[in-house]
């Protein structure tokens, strides 16, 4: 047997204390080596508009210094814990989903990357990005991770800590694709606006957003945020299948209110400054001027069937939902392609009386019928799941090209729109049916 020295026989013994009985030290250190553990070093707020629940924070973005790979594992929803502090109030976010991923986004499926997706319930009562104006967010979310995660053989890939990563800053997908800008009209009148434009060159259509008058304002961000009629014209995968710029106008503050029904649309300053507004930006981009869409909800309703009974020769096609206007205007619209929707029991804008004295959708749809054109009628419910609804769309599609009808008019029963039944627009915007076929027209 080799003789060893003193020192070496104390070392060895040193190093057999403490260690487990059925092997050696070096393997009881072997599973802190790999896989190399990552720390979380910076969290982003992601933010969606909703159909129905407006902005909304929807999940945090953790970047992280090293690729998480699960190796086929998964992440527990109570591995972290969320706090908003929104309006000088502190309460928890429910966590329901995470994830890995490549980037700083959400997706079906995560893929292993350096970034954490952190899905947030939209339902929470402080979810919301946005009251009359944006909220402050930076630095609002406190995200701690509370348990370990692993790998399914016991691989700690993220250690739990104490310490929490507050939010740095807030992507805005699809509303960071607007640019803004500001337009001051001839008179002196200024516009605030937004604007999305395709990133191919050619030449392509302009749908023009007006907004509801809860988005007045000088924030020039609420036209977008407030409702989803502006940023469902610029996802991606409706730019995909129609290109097109929009153009979204904010009416500042102190709100005008002087038009003939005391809304604003129809004041005569803000009607002359987005009439001009419109006419420069057709003449500063390449707009297919064969196909400019007027699309708006409430009083931005209101100003489509003010507008197009001003300048019937304008624009190609429009959307107005849970609008109101003026019987005596509209024999001038009887040549442009509508499809208007409203529900029947609307408290905010009653579907036949309107407000201030100005009929309802329903009144002016049988007054356009009494002008000389042809109406296509019909009703179902607006909480109908997406295919169901875009079947009944489709059929009265059907049915007013059978007709040879290019007016369109969608009922809501009573008692079926989401939220409060003035919110009639919570499925217009998602309707793929009624988007083909606005971007079919073109004026002749």
């Amino acid at each position: 047997m080799r003789r060893i020295s003193r020192r070496a026989a104390l070392t060895l013994v040193a190093g057999t204390v403490g260690a487990p009985i059925a092997g050696p030290a070096v393997a009881a250190q072997e599973p802190l080596a790999t896989p190399r553990r990552s720390m979380l070093v910076r969290a982003h707020l992601i933010t969606a508009v909703t159909p129905r629940d407006n902005w909304r924070v929807v999940a945090v973005a953790i970047r992280t210094t090293g690729r998480i790979d699960l190796r086929g594992g998964t992440i527990p929803p109570s591995a972290f814990q969320v706090t908003a502090t929104v309006g000088g109030t502190r309460a928890p976010r429910t966590v329901t989903r995470v994830y890995p991923n490549i980037a700083p986004e959400m997706a079906d499926r995560g893929r292993p990357g350096e970034y954490l997706i952190v899905e947030l319930d939209q339902a929470d009562a402080n979810a919301r990005a946005s009251n009359a104006d944006p909220l402050p967010l930076d630095r609002a979310y406190d995200i701690r991770q509370v348990a370990d995660i692993a790998t399914p053989r016991g691989d700690i890939v993220l250690a739990a800590s104490p310490l929490a990563v507050r939010n740095d800053d807030v992507i805005n997908p699809v509303v960071d694709d607007f640019t803004a800008g500001s337009f001051t009209d001839s008179a002196g009148f200024r516009l605030a606006f937004r604007s999305f434009h395709p990133g191919n060159s050619g030449r392509y259509p302009l749908v023009i957003t007006l907004h509801g008058g809860g988005e007045v304002a000088d924030n020039n961000m609420t036209q977008l945020t407030g409702n989803r009629v502006a940023v469902t014209f610029a996802k991606p995968d409706r730019q995909r299948k129609h290109p097109a710029f929009v153009l979204s106008p904010q009416i500042p503050l102190p709100r005008p209110m002087e038009g003939p029904d005391g809304t604003d649309w129809t004041d005569a300053r803000v009607q002359a400054a987005t009439v001009e507004l419109i006419d420069t930006f057709v003449a500063s981009y390449p707009v297919d001027t064969s196909r400019i869409y007027l699309v708006g909800l409430s009083s931005g309703g209101r100003g489509i069937f003010s507008l197009l009974s001003k300048y019937p020769g304008k624009f190609a096609a429009a959307m107005p939902t849970a609008g109101w206007g003026e019987v005596s205007a509209m024999d001038k619209i009887i040549g442009v392609p509508l499809w208007a929707d409203h529900s029947v029991d609307d408290p905010v804008v009653p579907y036949r009386e309107g407000r201030f004295g100005k009929p309802g959708t329903w009144t002016l749809m049988n007054a356009l019928e009494s002008a000389g054109a042809k109406v296509t009628r019909g009703e179902w419910a607006n909480n109908l799941p997406k295919a169901q609804f875009e079947a009944r769309s489709r059929t009265l599609l059907a049915q007013a090209r059978a007709a040879g009808s290019h007016v369109l008019f969608t009922s809501y029963s009573a008692g079926t729109t989401p939220v409060n039944p003035h919110l009639s627009w919570a499925q217009t915007y998602e309707n793929d049916v009624v988007i083909d076929w606005l971007f079919a027209q073109a004026r002749r």
